[in-house]
């Protein structure tokens, strides 16, 4: 679109030009014209000059500020890199085409100092990841995410309870980043236990968002960015205790937050069937649409969500093989590891078994089953169909967990293709 209006100013402009000289031509070629008329002609031709360079600087600036704004708003397209993939999937293979951000998972910090804890592998990995990133065509920011679902909760409650514990945390945060070259930062904690923990999650988010400015002020380098995984919902109740992100502080300090919406069912609950990270639910407020929804009307703008989609699928063992929709009986884990199987294993399994997939419209969701097992995941047609959602919401973005689960990268161009679709 720009560039065919880049191409309508130059006609125009051309257009113009000629008219204006053609009409000047004309005028002075008349050798009976008059002394006074051809000072009016000047005039006015100096006149019409003038506003035709204001005009044209005025289309230069609106250009320059549209292409700002469709750059800032173009939206993210994330997903995170498991760092121990890294001999299988290093950073030079993944396709940045399909990826603007790409987030380094994961680095813990130390239980008694609150420091970033870098190991021998970090340190060879993480420029690696930066440079490489960096350089590639297109280039994607990078980012480090910090915790992870490994993590003890406690760790975080530990640091998060205390002003100077949150200082040492943050200072490392940002010593780490500027060293290696990470463009932003991501908190990874899953999940705050209690109310207090979002207190103290809010304050924390206040304390490094002044930190990175004080520091990019101090650098003359651009801000480092703030990002955080958090649960599906602005309202969590896990363990019989409900408690709500501070999303005022996230509002206000946050770039981004990142709602993780899947492993909404799992080897957890083997009673039945059920998809893992659905749209739509009819009979729960479990489901992708809702938790989006409560992050919204608790506040958070919509453009600094980044809706999370998984890259792998949960399995079950049906009770009885002909009964194989989604709710169906089941009597325990399905094929895959601990009733996990990735992406680019379920299209294997579906070819080897020879099963029957299922796109289920009500829930936006997939799913197969051969025999009595069964697995419910996305594939590409569910992926665009999300992707459609999280645009007509207006959301900030999507990111896939996890690069390296996928198969010949085929929910990762499926995606992109659908944010980049101006016709969705």
């Amino acid at each position: 679109m720009l560039i065919e209006f880049h191409r309508k100013i130059d006609v125009d402009m051309y257009l113009y030009l000629y008219f204006l000289t053609t009409s000047i031509n004309t005028l002075f070629s008349d050798s009976i014209v008059s002394h006074w008329k051809v000072e009016r002609a000047i005039y006015l031709t100096m006149a019409t000059l003038k506003l035709a360079l204001l005009l044209f600087i005025f289309v230069l600036i609106g250009l320059e500020t549209s292409e700002s704004n469709a750059s800032r708003y173009s939206g993210v397209k994330g997903a995170y890199w498991p760092s121990w993939l890294a001999e299988n999937l290093p950073p030079s293979a993944i396709p940045t085409p399909y990826f603007n951000r790409l987030i380094y998972a994961f680095v813990q910090f130390d239980a008694e100092n609150y420091q970033l804890s870098v190991t021998e592998f970090d340190e060879q990995w993480m420029g690696n990841f930066t440079a490489t990133i960096h350089t590639r065509n297109p280039p994607a920011k990078a980012f480090l995410c910090i915790g992870g679902g490994a993590t003890n909760t406690s760790l975080f409650s530990n640091m998060v309870s205390n002003q100077n514990s949150r200082a040492t945390f943050i200072r490392s945060t940002i010593s780490v980043a500027r060293q290696y070259g990470f463009d932003g930062l991501d908190l990874d904690w899953e999940f705050p236990s209690n109310q207090q923990d979002m207190i103290n999650l809010a304050s924390l988010f206040q304390e490094w968002r002044s930190a990175v400015e004080d520091d990019s002020i101090a650098s003359g380098k651009r801000r480092l960015l703030l990002s955080a995984a958090v649960y599906f919902s602005a309202d969590v109740l896990l363990d019989n205790v409900a408690r709500t992100y501070p999303v005022d502080a996230i509002r206000e300090y946050v770039d981004s937050v990142n709602p993780m919406c899947f492993d909404y069912h799992g080897g957890w609950d083997t009673s039945k069937t059920c998809a893992h990270a659905l749209l739509y639910d009819k009979t729960s407020n479990v489901s992708t649409s809702y938790g989006i929804s409560t992050w919204k009307a608790d506040g958070v703008p919509s453009r600094k969500l980044v809706m999370g989609m998984p890259v792998y699928g949960r399995t079950w063992e049906l009770e009885d093989a002909n009964d194989h929709g989604i709710g169906a009986p089941a009597v325990g884990i399905g094929p895959g590891d601990q009733g996990v199987m990735l992406y680019k294993d379920i299209v294997g399994f579906n070819i080897k078994n020879n099963a029957t997939v299922v796109y289920d419209p009500e829930t936006v969701s997939t799913y197969a089953y051969a025999g009595t097992n069964w697995i419910g995941y996305d594939d590409p047609r569910s992926i665009r169909r999300k992707i459609r959602f999280a645009k007509a919401q207006g959301l900030g973005g999507y990111f896939f967990w996890a690069l390296g689960y996928d198969e010949n990268w085929t929910l990762a161009k499926a995606a992109s293709m659908a944010w980049d679709s101006k016709y969705d």
